[in-house]
């Protein structure tokens, strides 16, 4: 897709119309042409729609008032999609939700942007754009149009980057604390220490005198605020000229006003009135020394945040053995391709997916399904990149490399699901817009009364409180309080095995009401095993086994392969059968080492002539446990009862009972037929059950469910529950489920049992009341502190509050933010 000259730059069209041209999926007939061009014209500002089928291109003319997002919304509801792409960038110099909000409103007015979305915690920004309608670089330009600077990220060698960053910036930050600390420290002693300590002040009087103090403060408050401190007015004041002020603003005017009053207070204390001829270089010090330290405790503690995406990104050794030329050479894992053959010895981690070809060993995938038992590996299993081999020794080809491997999937998905905005961000979105501008109007308003109204010396009451007011805002914690705790509950999750797909999701789930249950994979371990056979007298069981077993081998139903399955698991020889006939609705018929073998329901007896009542208290007890009897004849006489059933899962009771320690319900939906079905309820306590439900029908159950309003999580793993992933409100998958079933879910449970479902929930219910209680401290804190430091205290108990103490509280409430949100580290399930 291109754009006319005068588009590109985004420095505004030469004419009132621009043209810009779509890449339209989907389309397939001239009808789809019109259907897109139809759409598309009707979107308020365009003025012309041309749509060419052969090159799936759509030519659009339009005018300033069409928005690209609106033409590519009309595409979608069309039943069309635009071909997108996905960026994220790095960006540097946010500490604020105001610089949250003034990066996203500059990349969102870029054309071609669908989406922004901008994470102060990872300081990251998502954004999706329209394929050729605007790139990388436009983005990369606009934020730093507005005073941030932004790099296009991926991969680990950007993880390793911002991980270098991160280390440089705080390392700078420790140095500039250092040296404002060491400035501050004489100033503060010399001003502050005078009032609380006589002899301090009797030193500074006989030894310096009161003049030269003032002029020992001024140069030192002013290398602080104009060396360690300059970040503040670089950021701040553009910010403010600008029209869009943030934290840095309130900052830079607070430490501004204090020291230039202080400045005119030395040296031309005549334009002040009597008597309100003070300093406070010690404030404007202060101020800067302790929210420099308050950013370095921050940065250090988000960097704590971040650590679920670090230890995933290291689990991915650097280099492995690889096969080339009949020799094992010693390769970077950038250069291993799909198909090599690769080399694990003990105690190595295994590269990248693949499928052992030779060799044994048993391998820890703890780190990716945060189940501690290792997993037996032979020829033929399959092996994910970033476990761990403990044993023996094996080699593999390789299936997956590079971005396409299991535990590349995971950490996207964790990265998206960190950088996400949850519905409930959007009350603080609401609020950090006017935030500053309203904090700067208090202390505009602050100032006034006090001048006005407050007693003498009231210029300087008026700018102590004012400048208290500024200081001690803090937008930063409303930033902070959603997205730190995020990170932390989706990184936690990720190392439990459950990952959040849709960080959405961690808000849904905590609602749900009803956890509907697919049962075949889900419940059960997926594949029918022989469970019950009984055999009549006269009878051995292996003998009649072995002949059942010979009878179904040229069976391909499941039920005869789990019977040839249970026979070769004991050790039976199976015989070739020299006839075999399937007998439709009855069963199967074969001739086995010279005997007759039947195999079938009771009607299949029955045809036979043989009475299955001596079998009638086993058949009661089958069809009690949901199971359907099957019986075996051989040489004419009736030999066993027998069935076989998909068992259910160890682990599903456990998860069934957490579940409904929760406070859920749990429902079933199954092809069953309905006995079978309410015996397995039966069993496991499930309180609602849909069956005989065919594949396509799912979602229609999801919805009877959903009745009433209820929320319904829906959990799956086949590609027929697809649809019903996508249509309930929170759609979870078993990781050892299809990669289809995977791509519908908003949450995927890598272990591959139903207990991961209980950890995501009560997860999702602590990170949400995480942020909540975040978002209580970051408000409240500003409703009762914004007041006392205005001085609505002072008339009642003459309290006021010193901008160095608004500093230290300002500091501390985005520290107590993200240090709240940490806790969910140690977050445990359940046992």
């Amino acid at each position: 897709m291109t754009l006319p000259e005068s588009a590109r730059g985004y420095a505004g069209p030469i004419s009132d119309e621009r043209s810009a041209t779509f890449s339209i999926e989907g389309m397939s007939c001239a009808s789809c042409v019109k259907r897109v061009e139809r759409a598309v014209c009707a979107v308020p500002g365009v003025r012309s729609a041309s749509v060419n089928l052969a090159t799936e291109r759509a030519e659009v003319r339009f005018d300033e008032t069409a928005k690209p997002a609106d033409i590519v919304k009309a595409v979608e509801d069309a039943g069309y999609e635009v071909a997108e792409e996905q960026f994220d960038f790095k960006v540097e110099g946010m500490n604020c939700a105001s610089c949250v909000s003034r990066v996203e409103k500059a990349v969102k007015a870029v054309p071609g942007v669908i989406e922004a979305n901008v994470n102060l915690a990872t300081e990251r920004a998502t954004v999706r754009l329209v394929r050729g309608l605007a790139s990388a670089a436009n983005v990369e330009a606009a934020i730093r149009g507005i005073g941030y600077e932004a790099r296009r990220i991926g991969g680990a060698e950007a993880s390793d980057r911002e991980t270098d960053r991160r280390d440089v910036e705080s390392r700078r930050l420790k140095r500039d604390v250092a040296i404002a600390a060491l400035l501050t420290l004489p100033v503060f002693i010399l001003e502050m220490g005078s009032h609380f300590v006589p002899s301090i002040h009797e030193f500074v009087m006989r030894e310096i005198g009161m003049e030269e103090s003032w002029y020992l403060q001024f140069a030192l408050a002013t290398l602080v605020l104009f060396g360690p401190g300059l970040r503040f007015f670089a950021k701040g004041v553009p910010a403010l000229l600008g029209a869009s002020p943030d934290m840095n603003s309130l900052v830079a005017i607070g430490a501004a006003a204090a020291w230039g009053y202080s400045v005119v207070a030395t040296f031309a204390s005549g334009l002040l009135p009597a008597g309100t001829a003070n300093v406070y270089f010690e404030a404007a010090a202060v101020i800067v020394t302790l929210i420099l330290l308050g950013r370095l405790l921050e940065a250090r503690a988000k960097g704590r945040t971040s650590e679920a995406i670090k230890h995933l990104m290291g689990l991915q050794p650097k280099t492995a053995r690889v096969l080339r030329n009949g020799e094992m050479a010693e390769v970077a894992i950038a250069d291993l391709r799909t198909g090599n053959v690769v080399l694990v010895r003990p105690g190595e981690k295994i590269a990248v997916d693949g499928v052992v070809i030779e060799g044994s060993s048993y391998v820890d995938e703890s780190m990716i399904t945060g189940e501690p038992v290792p997993v037996e590996k032979t020829s033929g299993s399959e092996v994910v990149g970033g476990t761990i081999n403990r044993t023996g020794a094996f080699t593999f080809r390789a299936t997956k490399v590079g971005a396409d491997t299991v535990l590349a999937r995971i950490i996207r998905m964790v990265e998206q699901a960190q950088g996400a905005k949850l519905p409930i961000q959007a009350l603080v979105d609401r609020v950090t817009a006017w935030f500053v501008p309203m904090v700067m109007t208090i202390a505009l308003l602050t100032f006034l009364v006090w001048f006005v109204f407050g007693p003498d010396p009231a210029l300087t009451f008026a700018l102590v409180n004012s400048v208290a007011v500024l200081i001690i805002a803090c937008p930063c914690a409303m930033g902070l309080a959603t997205p730190t705790s995020i990170m932390v509950g989706t990184g936690r999750a990720a190392e439990m095995g459950v990952l959040f797909r849709k960080g959405e999701a961690l808000q849904t789930l905590r609602n749900a009401e009803i956890i509907a249950i697919d049962k075949t994979g889900t419940l059960t371990n997926g594949r029918p095993e022989l469970t019950d056979l009984e055999t009549a007298p006269g009878f051995d069981r292996n003998t009649v086994l072995a002949s059942i077993a010979a009878a179904e081998t040229r069976s391909e139903h499941p039920i005869a392969q789990a019977i040839v399955a249970a026979a070769k698991a004991d050790g039976l020889p199976i015989a070739e059968p020299e006839i075999f006939e399937a007998i439709p609705g009855f069963g199967t018929h074969a001739e086995v080492a010279g005997k007759t073998v039947y195999v079938g329901a009771d009607r299949l007896m029955a045809r036979l002539g043989l009475d299955v009542s001596a079998f009638a208290a086993a058949a009661e007890r089958l069809a009690h446990g949901g199971k359907s009897p099957l019986y075996a004849a051989i040489d004419g006489r009736l030999a066993a009862i027998i069935a076989v059933a998909d068992p259910i899962k160890e682990t599903t009771p456990q998860a069934i009972r957490q579940l409904q320690d929760l406070g859920l319900k749990i429902a079933m939906i199954t092809g069953d037929n309905r006995r079978t079905a309410d015996a397995i309820a039966r069993k496991l306590g499930i309180d609602e059950v849909s069956a005989e439900v065919l594949p396509d029908a799912k979602v229609a159950a999801l919805r009877r469910f959903q009745a009433d309003g209820r929320k319904v999580a829906f959990v799956g793993d086949g590609i027929n529950d697809a649809p019903a992933l996508a249509a309930a409100d929170v759609g979870l998958a078993i990781g050892t489920g299809t990669d289809i079933a995977i791509e519908s879910a908003d949450v995927v449970l890598m272990s591959g049992d139903l207990l991961g479902v209980p950890k995501a929930i009560a997860l999702s219910r602590a990170t949400i009341r995480n942020i909540k209680e975040n978002l209580f401290w970051a408000f409240a804190y500003n409703v009762v502190l914004i007041p006392v430091a205005a001085g609505a205290l002072y008339p009642a108990y003459g309290v006021l509050l010193s901008p160095v103490f608004a500093a230290a509280a300002m500091a501390l409430s985005s520290i107590f933010v993200v240090g709240n949100a940490l806790r969910l580290k140690r977050f445990k399930a359940q046992a």
